[in-house]
This record gives C-alpha cells, structure tokens and sequence, in this order.
C-alpha cells in the first residue's frame, strides 16, 4: 500500500512523483463452484487487502460451502465491510442491477456476458475469470513417463477434470500417439486402479445437468467409436471414469466448447507446427501447455500461441505462483489476480506530482514568442544544445 515514488520530468522541475494505492470502493464477487472456498476466499483477501468493502456472491452450485462463508464469516470480519449474499439467478440479478466500484466473477463465458452488459450501465469495470479449451501439445522427445503423470493429475487430479485450468485436449503427432496412449493407460490404472467408477481419488460430476451435458458429448455421433479407454458412466453416483478418445473430428460438439470434465480427446498431427494453427482457429485459452525438450518449439510455442498463461512440461502449477498473474485474454478472461496482483486488482493508481514555488519559467505562460518557442521545442524535443542557448531569454527575471 506504500505509495511507489517515480521518477519525475524535465518541464515541471523541480518537482516530484508517486503512484498511489487508493481503494476502488464496493466490490462485488461472484465466485465458482468447481473450487469454492479457494476461489470465494481469494479474490476476498485481495479486495480487503486493498481497502475495499465486498459482496461475495458464492455458487449455488456448491451450497455447503455458500451456507460456510455465510455461517462463519460473519464471526471472524467486520460485517459491516464483508457481505454474504446466497442465492441463486434472481439474487445475482438483483445484484447485478447495483452499482459497483468493480465486479470480479469466475465461471463460464455464457454468464460472463450477461456480467459485462450490466456492468457497461454503470461503467464498472470487471475481471472475467473464465475458461477455454486449454490445449497439451506432446513432443515425442521427453521423459515420456514424467509427461503422462503429470498430464492426467492435471486432468483428473484436479476436480476430475472441472477445472478452467484443466487441460481439454492433447495434440501429438501420429508416430507418436501410440506410445502416449499407452503411457496414459498405464498411469491411469496406476492412479485409479483396473476400476476407477470405485475410486476415491475421482470427484464426481458436480451434478445431473453437468452430467448430462457431458454424456451428450460422449453420445454426439461424430466420436462414436472413438474411446480408447474408459466411457464409464453411473447417472447415479454422477460419476464418470476417466476417458480417452483419439482422433475426433474438429467439428464434433467436443472440439466446440469447454470440456470441463473427465472426457480427454487425442488429437494427431503429421507435424507438431501443424498444432499452433489448430489453437489459434480456436477462442484463446486460459491456459496453454508444452511438452517438449526443443528450444525452437519452445519459442515458437511462446510467440505463436496467445492465452492466458503457459506451462512448459507439467500442467495446472502456474495457478500455484503467487508471483505470476493468473487470468485469460479474449474469450477465457479479462484482469487478473492472486498475490500483488489481487490487490492491484481492486485498486486504482492515482498518479501524484508535487512542485514547489520555485523554478518558474516564463516560457511556459502567453504571449509565446519566438524564442519562447524554441525553449519549449527544445525541452521537448532533449535538445540540449538548443536549450542552453535559449534558456537565459526564457528564465523569469
């Protein structure tokens, strides 16, 4: 919160400069049920951090820790400057229809939208924390073993594959999809066993609409006969096992929207450069993973690819670093936080000059003549030469 001191300019000499931290006022947040606390609590830690008073609106999706927030809050903060609001459409419609000094929400772009529109009636700026098909390309020059492990805790470890951050595709070459199959197979069972329905590692679906929406993928006719391993399903339990499919085509329902499951599609390529045209047809992702040894692909995956953030072999860790901002660009998101970034988040940099009395130059007020102006053209332009030689007409007598 200390206000940053600057450097200050030539033209208001002598002088100085800061940035200040200054509170945006009341913030509403809207969070997520795919992870409730760590998604409600955060952005709540930077938005107080900053000065401001919040309204936390968690996910009715995820009702036992709505009915905790508003439980236990009230009994550790001053509630006078931390609000929480349960409900469900009707009270984030009423909410949406007050005037904040800034809205930060995480879920998906079909709300968001409708977040953005009633934000533009008052002017009120947003971060949009969203999601995306978060896209793995696979080299073929790795520790293969490694790559497979860390690629499916950060599909199925993390919420069986709810997660923005989750990857949603892989793309590899076709020489070297076979092996990947089999490194995938392999840790799946090492991970969830021969039965992973009976896992108590694997988090079920989050509920029946969301199951059946990812059935209705399983179901398009376009990657009929596509799984490779796994398609298990218990409507029941909402449960799903972890799925592999390989080679469905671009146009399935799959390939169109956001996973945010347990399904993971394989995609082959002839040439791993064939994979950087694939993402970019596709909205920015909110992240975006390699997995490779290649200096070259590395910097050509880094300048060619736009998402939100990038892992180089290993997926979902950036999310970890407090020391980096974690948000989307295009469709996946807009702003940022965690750590400094949350609090520069709700916050607004007032720029601050102080002058003193002294050092008035006469150069600066009507009537401009001649030699007034080139003083002026001078400081503008860094013409030390010209400046020295105008600068004894232009000083105040």
């Amino acid at each position: 919160m200390k206000p940053e001191k600057v450097s200050s300019i030539l033209t208001a000499f002598p002088s100085s400069s800061k940035i200040v931290s200054e509170p945006l006022g009341v913030v509403l947040i809207i969070s997520a049920w795919n992870f409730p606390f760590l998604l409600g609590i955060d952005p709540v830690i930077g938005a107080i951090a900053a000065g401001n008073a919040v309204v936390l609106k968690p996910s009715e999706s995820s009702p036992a820790t709505s009915s905790l927030f508003a439980r236990i809050l009230p009994s550790y903060v001053d509630s006078s400057c931390i609000k929480i609001v349960e409900g469900s459409i009707s009270e984030t419609t009423r909410l949406l229809e007050q005037k904040w000094d800034k809205i930060l929400y995480t879920g998906n772009a079909i709300v968001a939208r409708i977040i953005l529109a009633a934000a533009a009636k008052h002017l009120t700026p947003v971060v949009l924390e969203l999601g995306g098909k978060c896209p793995v390309v696979v080299d073929s020059d790795i520790d293969l073993k490694a790559a497979a492990r860390r690629i499916v805790v950060g599909k199925w470890g993390t919420n069986n594959g709810q997660a923005c951050i989750a990857p949603d595709y892989i793309i590899t070459t076709k020489s070297f999809s076979p092996k990947l199959v089999d490194a995938l197979k392999t840790t799946l069972e090492k991970f969830y066993g021969k039965e992973p329905m009976k896992s108590e590692d694997l988090s079920r679906v989050v509920n029946s609409n969301h199951f059946s929406r990812l059935t209705r993928l399983l179901a398009d006719e376009k990657v009929s006969g596509k799984v490779i391993h796994g398609g298990e399903r218990d409507e029941k339990q909402l449960k799903i096992a972890p799925t592999l499919l390989l080679d469905i085509p671009d146009d399935s329902l799959m390939m169109q929207e956001e996973i945010f499951g347990p399904l993971l599609p394989i995609i082959t390529v002839d040439n791993l450069e064939e994979s950087f045209d694939l993402i970019n047809s596709k909205p920015k992702p909110l992240a975006a993973y390699l997995f490779t040894t290649s200096k070259k692909l590395k910097e050509k995956f880094l300048n060619s690819v736009s998402a939100g953030g990038m892992l180089i072999n290993d997926t979902t860790l950036h999310f970890t670093n407090t020391n980096l901002p974690f948000g989307g660009v295009g469709e996946s998101g807009m702003g940022s936080y965690h750590g400094k970034f949350s609090f520069d988040a709700f916050t607004h940099k007032k720029g601050v000059l102080h002058r003193s009395f002294v050092g008035e130059v006469s150069a600066r007020y009507p009537p401009y003549t001649p030699r007034k102006q080139k003083f002026l053209k001078a400081v503008l332009n860094g013409d030390i030469t010209d400046l020295v030689l105008s600068v004894f007409g232009c000083l105040k007598s």
